[in-house]
């Protein structure tokens, strides 16, 4: 039974909580009043702190927060939507359970406890109290899911219709059968103290997938087209270098090869890889050029849409189906990059229509992956999971959704793709050298093959090598 009067949770900035909460936004070393430490003591509290802990107000979830000490401070977390299927759920909450436990551990910091959350609205004429009856053996499954690894349940909420209950308190004085009003949004000490910090959690989780979701409006049928008249032209470039690139990581080569060499480097300059990173540069260009006004968030997504056409974002869909094209393009993750990179990527997820609703892996990994570098985690932890439904083999996405979920710093993911990208750049003037030495000579070999075919030219070359052996032969017999 909960104790309603003792403390269940601390809002801490110097939790090991996820940086899209409490870390993102350190308040300034100078404050004399330091950081704000809002302590919440009953389930009304906990509920009012799950948006703010999470970055966004979550629906269809189940969630788990790790306490640590006596204090019971916010730690790691883990999310995962509801299985529809009863019988998935011992399994979910077994590996749920594992992931907050061994991951707080790695961290050097096993849990004291675990707050449970179940979000889930009624479907149909459901009710929100029937939604709480429904989703009790899911309860109990995480309170013995967590009790095996020896970590208890403090407390287990349900959210549902502006409504919470608790699974863990029988008194109906304080937890009446109808469930509890939630707090009006932004009118708490916690969300005083968030606003404080800079923490906004006023996106919804279904609002941070809408923007990731692929069309359904009639614009959906043109950009179909546009992407299969895109795969009837590129698809065979992309093969026929896809085969060159082979060719020229061969270990050894013959003599003969020489010209599918040099034929590979020439389509490289002018090949797919090259045209899309070369597009994708002009279109945030032109974002950059558009900054989004304050506001709605769907006018914004739709002006962007408005300065794409169809055909560039099936060209560079199919484009970032290469993995070296979507690596380049990983580079754009910070700094003045980042924020048009970010909406392009969110513009060609929802370009992912009809048939073509697998090629958004790649999309949604840059964008889970610029956003999460960018600072906001909930973005990035959703278009991840959005990436790994459109493939669920797509390794970009499983190593970063991996990283997520461990709490790892993005920062050592950047420093990898900028050395990578100044090593690239350190070699590129080397390869121009080389590339207009090898022209030059061409150009003076073909040059004097030339001259030596003019009329009236002195016999020289081939010509010359020929003569004398035929005189030779004759003088012989």
């Amino acid at each position: 039974m909960t104790n309603h009067s003792e403390a269940a949770g601390q809002f801490e900035p110097d939790s090991s909580v996820h940086a899209d909460s409490v870390v993102a936004r350190p308040g300034n070393a100078g404050d004399p009043f330091g950081e704000p430490v809002v302590t919440l003591r009953t389930p009304a509290e906990l509920a009012d702190a799950l948006p703010y802990l999470l970055g966004f107000r979550p629906e269809e979830s189940i969630v788990l927060i790790a306490l640590h000490g006596k204090r019971g401070r916010f730690g790691g977390r883990v999310r995962l939507g509801v299985p529809e299927r009863a019988e998935d759920w011992p399994c979910v909450a077994e590996q749920l359970a594992q992931c907050l436990v061994g991951g707080s551990a790695r961290r050097g910091e096993r849990p004291d406890g675990i707050v449970a959350f179940l979000c889930q609205d009624p479907v149909g004429a459901e009710t929100g109290r029937q939604v709480v009856e429904r989703l009790r053996p899911l309860a109990q499954e995480l309170r013995t899911a967590c009790g095996r690894l020896d970590v208890p349940v403090f407390e287990v909420v349900c959210i549902s219709q502006d409504r919470f209950w608790t699974y863990c308190c029988p008194d109906v004085r304080c937890c009446p059968p109808e469930g509890i009003p939630l707090l009006r949004p932004g009118t708490s000490v916690l969300a005083a103290a968030a606003t404080y910090m800079g923490v906004r959690a006023t996106a919804t989780q279904s609002e941070i997938r809408g923007r990731l979701t692929p069309w359904e409006t009639a614009a959906a049928a043109d950009q179909e087209r546009a992407l299969d008249a895109a795969s009837v032209e590129l698809l065979p470039r992309m093969l026929r270098e896809a085969e060159c690139d082979g060719d020229r990581d061969a270990d050894s080569r013959e003599a003969s090869d020489e010209t599918s060499r040099e034929v590979c480097d020439e389509e490289q300059g002018v090949g797919v890889a090259s045209e899309t990173l070369d597009l994708a540069r002009r279109i945030m260009a032109r974002l950059e050029a558009a900054p989004p006004a304050p506001g709605d968030i769907l006018d914004a997504d739709n002006r962007d849409d408005e300065l794409i056409a169809h055909d560039e974002a099936a060209a560079l869909i199919f484009g970032l189906q290469v993995r070296t094209t979507r690596d380049r393009a990983a580079e754009w993750m910070e700094g003045t990059e980042g924020p048009p990179a970010l909406r392009l990527w969110r513009a060609l997820s929802r370009r992912c229509v009809g048939a073509y609703a697998e090629y958004a892996a790649a999309p949604l990994a840059l964008a889970g992956w610029v956003a999460w570098s960018l600072g906001d985690l909930a973005e990035g932890q959703e278009a991840l999971d959005m990436a790994l439904v459109a493939d669920p083999r797509y390794a970009f996405a499983l190593l970063l959704n991996q990283a997520c979920n461990d709490d790892l710093d993005p920062e050592s993911i950047r420093r990898c793709l900028r050395r990578k990208r100044k090593a690239r750049d350190d070699v590129a003037p080397r390869r121009r050298r080389r590339r207009r030495t090898r022209t030059a000579s061409e150009a003076s070999r073909r040059t004097a093959s030339e001259a030596s075919r003019a009329p009236g030219s002195p016999a020289r070359g081939p010509q010359q090598g020929r003569r004398p052996g035929r005189r030779i032969a004759k003088d012989t017999r």
